[in-house]
């Protein structure tokens, strides 16, 4: 329109933007392409077994037909947190599935690493009480 632009969301909420603040700002367009590559990142336990989280990992992609083969997935080691060992994983998708795909494979990661006993921290702290010493008592 001549003064605003009206865009709706993926969530259908409409968005009138004013066209001054459209022509010298940053607009992100998560649509315009074919395939989007879905990001995350899952935290293992200290105890458990890396590369076998790491296997799990790639047989859930390789048995998802959306996950597109070209270009291949990437899982790595991302950091050694202060609760959990956090894996990343990038795979690219065609646009379309990306969220269908995102919520599916966290859920198939909470069910298979549960099962396989990969075991899934949350954020904890240890509390050490150091007992006061007994009052002095006067003669």
């Amino acid at each position: 329109q001549l003064f605003n632009t009206v865009l709706n969301t993926a969530d259908n909420k409409t968005i009138l933007v004013p066209n001054g603040s459209l022509s010298t700002g940053i607009i992100n367009n998560y649509s315009r392409e074919a395939r989007r590559r879905v990001d995350w990142t899952f935290g293992i336990g200290y105890g458990d077994d890396y590369d076998f989280a790491k296997a799990t990992l790639a047989e859930l992609l390789d048995a998802d037909s959306r996950v597109m083969k070209d270009p291949a997935y990437f899982i790595a080691l991302q950091s050694l947190g202060d609760s959990s060992v956090n894996i990343v994983v990038r795979a690219w998708v065609s646009t379309a599935d990306y969220w269908s795909v995102y919520f599916d494979l966290n859920e198939k990661v909470y069910k298979v690493f549960t099962q396989k006993g990969i075991n899934i921290p949350f954020p904890q702290m240890d509390v050490h009480l150091i007992p006061s010493p007994a009052p002095k008592k006067e003669a």
